[in-house]
């Protein structure tokens, strides 16, 4: 239900969105017999002439069965919800399957700075990659999350991940998922943190292996002023691919021709050897 509005893209979202359509079938179906037993009533014992209403005071065995059995019924029912609901906080918050990669993401008033491991997969090495309300994932990968703020609390919220987390001053918090398709989509902050807490987005880059890699070499190229950048094809919105070597096809940047003269001839001569090699990301 939940995924027909909201796109999912982890793996443990199916199991949110179970959990809410349980709540949602749940609730309703009260909902609606309670409506229906109460319009029923009231048109039942509607007022008569020379009929009087009868006084009932609550303690007699025979109609507090029309109180107690819904009662029951009710706690049944939130047994039922407990249940999945404990197991799906389990699954998000409590088990921690073993990481591929691990990104620290750091809030602050307003805005979002997210450290990536670089092309040796470690974090807190010289090769990470840092960006402010970028987050770039690769699909496929256990991904952990250390999550810190810098100021007031926080809340690191991806609706397609069914991910929120809150962000507490003096605490790195660890979370996890791992991603199950390729797109664009938000980050946002979910508590309240001051006059600037509408204007705190970020972008979600959920990547296959190819795209990350070509990310990473983008990356390193603008940071390093090689003046080369990869391209998509306008049609497939893919990667554009050498034929020859098989790596993302390489294309002068044109808005820094000016200093064409300091580039290198070719731009793997100011990457990391794993991005230059095409060596497994």
């Amino acid at each position: 239900m939940v995924s027909f509005f909201v796109d999912s893209a982890s793996t443990f979202a199916a199991q949110i969105d179970h959990l809410i359509l349980l709540v949602a079938v749940i609730v309703c179906f009260w909902f609606f017999l309670t409506l229906g037993v109460f319009l029923y009533l009231l048109y039942k014992f509607r007022a008569e002439n020379n009929e009087r209403a009868m006084y009932i005071t609550g303690t007699e065995k025979k109609y507090k069965r029309f109180i107690t059995w819904p009662h029951l019924t009710i706690i049944a029912f939130d047994v039922i919800i407990i249940i999945f609901a404990v197991r799906a906080w389990v699954t998000v918050k409590q088990t921690l399957p073993k990481p591929d990669r691990t990104v620290r993401i750091i809030s602050q008033q307003w805005a979002w700075t997210f450290v990536h491991p670089g092309p040796d997969g470690k974090l807190d090495t010289a090769d990470d990659i840092k960006t402010i309300d970028e987050l770039h994932i690769q699909k496929g990968l256990v991904y952990h999350f250390k999550l810190t703020s810098k100021d007031v609390l926080h809340d690191f919220s991806v609706p397609v991940f069914r991910l929120k987390q809150d962000a507490v001053p003096g605490r790195t918090i660890t979370g996890w998922f791992e991603a199950t398709r390729t797109g664009e989509y938000d980050i946002q902050c979910a508590e309240i943190c001051g006059i600037g807490h509408g204007l705190m987005p970020a972008r979600l880059h959920l990547e296959d292996a190819a795209d990350h890699k070509a990310w990473q070499r983008n990356w390193y190229l603008g940071r390093l002023h090689c003046g080369f950048e990869t391209k998509r094809d306008p049609q497939t919105n893919k990667i554009m691919i050498d034929p020859g070597t098989g790596k993302p096809k390489q294309f002068p940047n044109k808005d820094l021709k000016l200093w064409r003269s300091m580039y290198p001839a070719s731009p793997d001569a100011c990457l990391p050897a794993k991005l230059a090699e095409g060596g497994s990301n």
